[in-house]
This record gives structure tokens, sequence and C-alpha cells, in this order.
């Protein structure tokens, strides 16, 4: 057997070991899409994948092979994100709004591969994850102009389901029309009242005419059924292609800082690993105290000393308790930890009621 011959028995055998070790990585792969779809997980982690590939990247003792394993790393995972998501279909989300709205777009983003379901409020959405009919609502959180959704607020601190994955979503407001309207042929807008104050300028620099709509999706799809090129609305981007409309003028809204939050909730919670740090680990915690001097004050005191970063507080008041308010609370840390365990002991003791709501990565990368 010359050289070449054994090279080629050697890469042979090489290559039946590494398709039994493929072959359980994908089992493994499978178990963790298991538990992402019971926690409403996104498929893609970025930073763990960056960091798998930091750590695995120094097995290799050659310096001219490196750069070939980290791509066989980085195929290796996304072939892993492929099988994941083909393990997890079937996943059932709700939202709340209509095909096309801003909390639709949330959901596709973050659960890409689901079933989506719209419902016309908040609790129902909720409701319907709590009884088990679906496996995950995605609703809105708070918005960096019109501040916290209370209703959600108020689901967050009596309801049963926990927050795992959290994503910003900017909000972009284009004027789509019909696919024979132009900017010169537009005389009347419709959009939601937040969406038309958020356009102010642009609608008074254009001489436009506005109309409220009770949804930015719900008035594209009027623009759709008028089909008249003097009618436009505002929207998102992929709020026209749903439609099939036209795009007129793209990022019209003042300020370009507009972000609203959405959560993923869930009936499982996600225990993110005791060990290791990541910069972007955050908790949140709904609580009530005493009605006695210094009991806010003292339970600050307790997160602070144990080193967590406060990054959110806010008081809401409780409805079946006339002029008592409960706490939310998003802090910087994982509260996964001796540490963490420690801090809510200390909480608990003092605090009339305290519900760890969950532990999550922000996911701007969906």
């Amino acid at each position: 057997m010359n050289e070449l011959e054994m090279s080629r028995k050697e890469i042979t055998r090489i290559d039946e070991e590494m398709a039994k070790l493929f072959e359980a990585r994908m089992k493994a792969a499978e178990k963790i899409a298991e538990y992402k779809k019971e926690c409403g997980l996104p498929i893609k982690d970025y930073a763990r994948e960056e960091e798998l590939i930091n750590r695995n990247r120094k097995y290799i003792d050659r310096a001219d092979i490196e750069g070939y394993y980290v791509q066989f790393l980085r195929n290796t995972i996304d072939l892993s994100c492929r099988f994941q998501s083909g393990a997890i279909n079937g996943m059932k989300v709700t939202y709340c709004g209509v095909e096309g709205a801003f909390s639709h777009i949330a959901a596709k983003r973050m659960f890409p591969e689901a079933e989506l379901t719209s419902f016309t409020s908040f609790q129902d959405a909720y409701e319907a994850v709590e009884r088990g009919e679906y496996d995950i609502a995605v609703l809105p959180l708070e918005n960096s102009y019109a501040g916290e959704v209370g209703t959600v607020m108020d689901l967050i601190f009596s309801g049963s389901l926990y927050i795992n994955q959290v994503i910003d979503v900017p909000i972009v407001q284009n004027l789509i029309g019909t696919q024979d309207a132009t900017l010169n042929t537009v005389k009347k807008v419709i959009s939601h009242p937040q969406a038309l104050s958020q356009c102010e300028s642009y609608l008074r620099r254009h001489n436009l005419e506005s109309e409220a709509y009770s949804n930015t999706a719900i008035a594209a799809m009027h623009v759709k059924e008028q089909n008249d090129p003097s009618l436009a609305a505002i929207a998102a981007d992929e709020t026209s292609t749903i439609f099939g409309l036209k795009m007129l003028d793209s990022e019209i809204n003042d300020s370009k800082n507009n972000t609203t939050r959405f959560a993923a909730f869930s009936r499982a919670q996600n225990k993110p690993a005791p060990s290791g740090k990541r910069e972007d680990e955050n908790f949140i915690l709904v609580f009530t105290v005493q009605n006695e001097a210094g009991s806010l004050a003292q339970t600050l005191d307790i997160i602070g000393a144990h080193g967590y970063n406060m990054r959110n507080l806010r008081s809401r008041p409780m409805k079946d308790l006339l002029w008592n308010y409960f706490f939310y609370i998003e802090a910087e840390g994982n509260i996964n930890t001796e540490n963490g365990r420690d801090m809510l002991r200390e909480l608990g003791a003092i605090c009339a009621k305290l519900k760890l709501v969950g532990a999550y990565y922000v996911n701007n990368e969906v």
C-alpha cells in the first residue's frame, strides 16, 4: 500500500468517527431545540456561538489550519441551527394585533418558523398560552416614547408566564401606497395616531391631509382595498410587502430613536448556567412591599448589596387594592447563581409577594 492509499484509508477511518460524532452532536442539538421551544428562546444565540468558536479554536495547534477549523465550526453551527428550526417546526405563537402590525413583525423576527395567531387583546393572547393552547405569546413591554404598556405589566404581575427572550424593534415609519401612486399623487395619509404624530413634520412639510386609524396594518389594508393613488398609509417596510404596496418614501418619522421592546412569554422558565458572565444577562422581578416607611428602600438596598445594577424601576397600581402598588424591576446580571439565590431569599423575607419573572438576553440580532 503506497502513501496515497494509506492517507485515504486514514481519512476514511476519521470520516467514520466524525459521522458518529456528528450524529451525536445533532441529537444533543435536538434536545436543545426542545428546551428552546418550551422556554421560547431564539434558535440563534450569537454571543454563545462566538464563545464556542473562541474556546474551540484553541484546540488547534497549527496556525495555518486554525482558520479552516473556525469555518468548519461556523458551518456546523449553521447546520445545527437549521436542524433545530426543523425540530421546533409547528411552534404556535400568539400576538396582539393584525398581520403587518409591529407586534406581528416582532413575533415573526423572534420565531420565523412558527405558526402565528393574532388576538384582539393582550390578555387573550397571554391566557391562551397559560391554558396550553399556544406555546408563546409575543407582547410589547414598552416604547421609548410612549412608555410602558400597562396591561402587559399587570399580566406580568398577576399571570403565571415567564419572560425568556426580549428584542428591541426599531419603529421605522414609511409612506406606502398603491403600485401606481407617487409622492405627487398622494393627498391623504392614514395610520395609527401615534404613527401620524411621529411623522408630523413630514406631513406638514408635504402639505398632506391625515386621518387616524386603529392600526398601521389596518390602514395599509384599507389603502390596498381602495386602490386609490391619492391615498397612502404610514407603516413598516414589512407591512408594505405583506399587502403588496409600494414604498413611496422611507424613514419619514421625525425621530430615528423610537424603539419598542417585545418579550416572549412561555410557561417554562429559562435558567442560565450559573457559571460564566455575559454582558447582556438580565432578569425581571415583580414584588410588593409592606406598607411601612423604608420598605421599598430596603429592597433596593438588598439588590444593590448583591452587586446587581438596576436598569429599570416602575410602580403600578394594584387593581384589587386601592392605593396599593406593585413594583417592576429589570436588573443586569445572572440571577441563577448562589449570590442570586441569596438575594431572592433576603427579598422573600421582606416582600409581601415576590416573583422572578424571567432571565433573558436582549436579542437584537433577529
